[in-house]
């Protein structure tokens, strides 16, 4: 296996310093740290590089804070922008391609290229070979960031990465919280996908799975055979405990034909692609806040104009045109109404004609 020296020296070369501040302040130029930056950059940039090469970098102080995020209470970490964030945009830039090129394809969450809306295609895809997929194994890990173990995956980094220089960094970073990744920094993603990555090798190569599809901690498993999907969770279970980390006790196996397929925001059948009902639930209550605000003769402000594109954006991607007519397309009278959705299949990739006339007899509503 590769593993990768004399990255340190890419990490702080000027022009890889300046371009994470140029990335990193994307939609963030109203902030004084931000601006603060903007007035000086190649300035702070110089003084970030001299903490590295001296030494004398560590993670600042995380301002932590609560949320609840569709029901769940998510602990979430900010740091500085200066140095932080440029800092995490500075290694991210050149280790980015290294842990790209070690994900296996079914892999979705927080890679260039992928995304939501591919996973959705290839789910559909795999679909389509009916007897093979004919039951699910649908799973996710318990409070997967909080429980990634430090010690485990400093090891891991260093199967891929031999640069001292770069693995402290890496090191102090990973070392900077205690209750595994901090949601809310930009190394996070990269990490979390990293950890589960050794795991999708094994489901690949060493299992064999066919029909398979991961996004962050969200796994979908499909097969002809749901004693083979119980063996194989045994496995995973077993897997997963060298990890230090546990299935949600929420895992099931099901007829994927009957139930369909719960995953990325959809709810996904062969042929055709509901909303999940939580989403259609928020798309609902959005709307009744929209038209009393429209029908009471207050303007839309840029904010509501976000959520009705936003709306429409979630529903394009999937059998809704009933749904869009009766929720967020009577907002702006009807102005969207001309738009019919034809399934996921043919929005992504144009194939199977006829699908959306039969799409259309399963149109949520």
């Amino acid at each position: 296996m590769k593993r990768y020296g004399n990255l340190f020296e890419k990490i702080i070369d000027i022009n890889n310093l300046v371009r994470a501040h140029n990335n990193a302040r994307k939609r963030k130029t109203k902030n004084p740290e931000v601006q603060k930056v903007d007035n000086d950059v190649l300035g702070y940039c110089m003084q970030i590089r001299e903490m590295l090469v001296r030494g004398t970098f560590t993670t600042s102080k995380y301002h932590i804070f609560n949320i609840v995020d569709r029901g769940k209470e998510r602990e979430i970490c900010d740091l500085p922008y200066f140095p932080d964030r440029i800092v995490h945009w500075a290694i991210m830039q050149v280790l980015e391609p290294i842990f790209c090129s070690h994900f296996i394809a079914q892999t979705y969450a927080a890679i260039p290229g992928k995304g939501t809306h591919k996973a959705l295609q290839q789910l559909h895809e795999y679909m389509d070979d009916k007897e093979g997929t004919a039951y699910c194994l649908k799973l996710d890990v318990k409070k997967f960031f909080p429980h990634v173990n430090g010690e485990i995956l400093k090891a891991l980094l260093r199967k891929k990465i031999k640069c001292e220089r770069t693995l402290w960094l890496l090191d102090d970073i990973v070392d900077s919280y205690d209750n595994g990744l901090p949601i809310g920094n930009y190394t996070s993603q990269y990490f979390g996908n990293y950890y589960l990555s050794y795991f999708d090798h094994w489901i690949k190569e060493v299992k064999g799975v066919k029909y398979y599809l991961r996004y962050m901690d969200d796994i979908i498993i499909l097969h002809s055979s749901k004693e083979y999907l119980h063996e194989l969770k045994r496995e995973i279970d077993e897997y997963f405990a060298n990890l230090k980390l546990t299935v949600k006790g929420n895992w099931q196996i099901f007829p994927t034909l009957v139930r369909g397929v719960d995953f990325v925001g959809y709810r996904s059948f062969e042929g055709y692609t509901l909303l999940r009902k939580p989403t259609k639930k928020r798309l609902k209550a959005a709307t009744k806040r929209l038209l009393f605000k429209v029908q009471s003769g207050k303007p839309l402000t840029t904010s509501d104009r976000s959520v009705i594109g936003s709306y429409h954006g979630i529903l394009k991607w999937c059998d809704s045109w009933r749904l869009s007519n009766k929720t967020i397309n009577k907002v702006q009278g009807g102005a969207y109404a001309g738009t019919r959705n034809t399934g996921t299949k043919a929005a992504c990739a144009g194939v199977r004609q006829g699908h959306g006339l039969r799409a259309q007899q399963y149109s949520t509503d």
